[in-house]
């Protein structure tokens, strides 16, 4: 088993029969989802809230109900991955591109739980992954010059050669920091700036942290 279905596997624990589940995006959390679907064919009844086009695809395939949060307005249980977890269990996320309708599933959510093997652990955030922070097309050179004023470095994703464009119809802005100090302050800041959607810093949004290593499976609980 490798560490990505390990941490998946334990995270699927969490979850039980008759729970609205947010279904998160990735290939981790992929794997949680196909797990999930083995639930549902044993007979479970849950429902699944997709964060992405693309989670919401495999929940169907493997037999997962899918519903909204307009009908379901509280989700129990979330599984989802990250791109960095710090000590304080903060988050980046957004490589896949889904960051805005995950966090707004997780804001959501009365247990987040992220699925990561080793390599996403880290002393700080921005110590190994850019920042994404979702924009709108227009006017998207300004936005990224105003990004560039908070001493990172922006650069607009790319996919075969194209902009990336996210489920929602938005740019996505890599923002490569040397260090983020203080998440939850340029969290908001970011979120200030005409032409900014949101950004992937999730803080204060996971309650577990699943973590595979060579040496098992670990789960760490937010202090609060």
């Amino acid at each position: 088993m490798d560490l990505k279905e390990a941490a998946a596997r334990e995270a699927v624990k969490f979850v039980r029969d008759g729970m609205v589940v947010g279904l998160g995006s990735g290939s981790t959390a992929s794997i949680a989802i196909r797990l999930l679907g083995d639930k549902v064919r044993q007979g479970w009844k849950i429902v699944g809230v997709p964060t992405s086009r693309e989670s919401e695809e495999l929940g169907r395939s493997v037999g997962i109900p899918i519903g909204e949060l307009k009908d379901h307005h509280v989700v129990d249980v979330t599984i989802d991955g990250a791109d960095e977890v710090d000590p304080n269990l903060d988050l980046i996320k957004g490589l896949g591109g889904a960051l805005v309708r995950e966090k707004i599933v997780a804001s959501a959510t009365k247990m987040e739980i992220i699925i990561v093997d080793e390599s996403k652990m880290v002393s700080y955030l921005g110590q190994k992954a850019p920042l994404p922070v979702e924009i709108v097309k227009f006017a998207s050179e300004s936005t990224m010059r105003r990004l560039a004023k908070f001493g990172c470095v922006p650069k607009l994703r790319e996919k075969n050669g194209l902009a990336f464009v996210t489920d929602n119809g938005n740019l996505i802005a890599d923002c490569r920091f040397a260090k983020i100090e203080d998440p939850k302050k340029l969290e908001s800041e970011l979120n200030l700036l005409p032409g900014v959607v949101d950004n992937g810093l999730f803080v204060g949004l996971a309650h577990k942290v699943v973590v595979a290593s060579k040496d098992g499976v670990r789960t760490i609980d937010r202090k609060d």
